[in-house]
């Protein structure tokens, strides 16, 4: 049995959940550290959303237990409705009432507390929704009603946050700049926070730690670093971001490859594809390194993705470039490695 800090906001174990036939939620043994953010990452249907509804209470597990700051909520012959788990939710529609202003929102989950106006009023300085109390939902922009969101989630000051795709409905500007609000905010209350996204990016920037998971389990758990720098599995590493793999031959500290000899972050034998990020490559006009033609470029702003076709070889890489150099289509050039690649074993 896996050992979890014992004062760990949430603890789940060997959580099942099927739907049918549909193993939605595999077996999956997760914690959530006091004062943490962890990002619960994944494709569409991985079971991401399931795990979060059982900790919540919103579905019944078919096996498993889920403890909340040490206390069974779930188990055998236990089931603990969602009002009485103190968990604050946040969904990626809102669920805000739109015959209720702001305010009566934000005060809806408080209850008749005797400090609730008081309460109100420091949701709505933390969120930065000063002033608009007496406005409707349909009167706000899709940041204001996520700020409303969150702080009727956070004004009855739960145990712990969920939040699931709470940025979907958002459009990209929008989305990076809630996002570092949300942040702010979580790390200004000190909340233990799950948060429940397909955006690779958004579980970076967000997530003390990662569970990535697949097909209802979970694959690996770590910081964003150990994810995209030591992914378990090329599932895994093609998830986390782009990702080459070039074929070649393990001797220990490096592999040879079309590419010359390539350093490996963990030592390897045998036949292998190694894993190298695009940003680990660097492309030059000079003889030195692999050769190739570029295939293709996109200019970005701040850097450039450059595609180029190995002259040894069939493989296709992804190389990030930095701006400057304008790179054409057709053009000979040289490859060469600049960082560790890890090695899998050759399928």
């Amino acid at each position: 049995m896996t050992d979890f800090p014992p004062d760990s906001a949430v603890i789940c174990r060997d959580l099942c959940k099927r739907f049918g036939e549909v193993r939605a939620v595999d077996a999956v043994t997760l914690a959530l550290r006091r004062g943490e953010c962890l990002a619960l990452l994944g494709p569409s249907g991985c079971g991401k959303t399931t795990v979060l509804r059982l900790i919540a209470g919103l579905e019944r597990p078919d096996g498993g237990s889920i403890a909340i700051n040490g206390r069974t909520v779930s188990d055998a012959g236990i089931f603990v409705p969602p009002h009485r788990r103190r968990v604050g939710l946040v969904f990626q529609d809102y669920a805000l009432f739109p015959h209720l202003t702001v305010e009566q929102n934000i005060a809806y989950g408080v209850g008749q507390r005797a400090d609730r106006r008081e309460r109100v009023t420091a949701m709505m300085a933390l969120v930065g929704l000063d002033g608009l109390g007496g406005r409707y939902p349909h009167e706000l922009s899709g940041g204001q009603q996520q700020r409303v969101a969150l702080a009727r989630a956070l004004a009855p000051q739960p145990d712990i946050l969920l939040l699931d795709e709470p940025f979907s409905n958002l459009d990209v500007a929008l989305r990076r700049q809630v996002r570092e609000d949300v942040l702010r905010i979580l790390r200004q209350t000190g909340v233990s926070a799950i948060l429940v996204t397909h955006d690779q990016e958004e579980a970076m920037s967000l997530g003390d730690r990662i569970a990535l998971m697949f097909d209802g389990a979970l694959y690996q758990v770590g910081t964003p670093r150990d994810l995209y720098e030591r992914p378990s599995s090329r599932r895994a590493a093609q998830f986390m971001g782009d990702a080459n793999f070039v074929g070649g031959q393990a001797q220990g500290q490096f592999a040879l490859t079309a590419l010359g000899a390539v350093p490996l972050a963990q030592p390897a034998r045998g036949p292998v594809d190694v894993l190298i990020r695009p940003e680990a490559l660097a492309l030059d006009t000079a003889a030195a390194g692999a050769r190739a033609v570029v295939a293709g470029q996109m200019y970005l702003g701040a850097w450039q993705v450059v595609w180029v076709a190995l002259a040894e070889g069939n493989d296709t890489l992804k190389v990030l470039c930095p701006p400057g150099v304008t790179w054409q289509t057709g053009q000979a050039v040289h490859v060469r490695v600049t960082g560790a690649g890890i090695a899998f074993p050759r399928l």
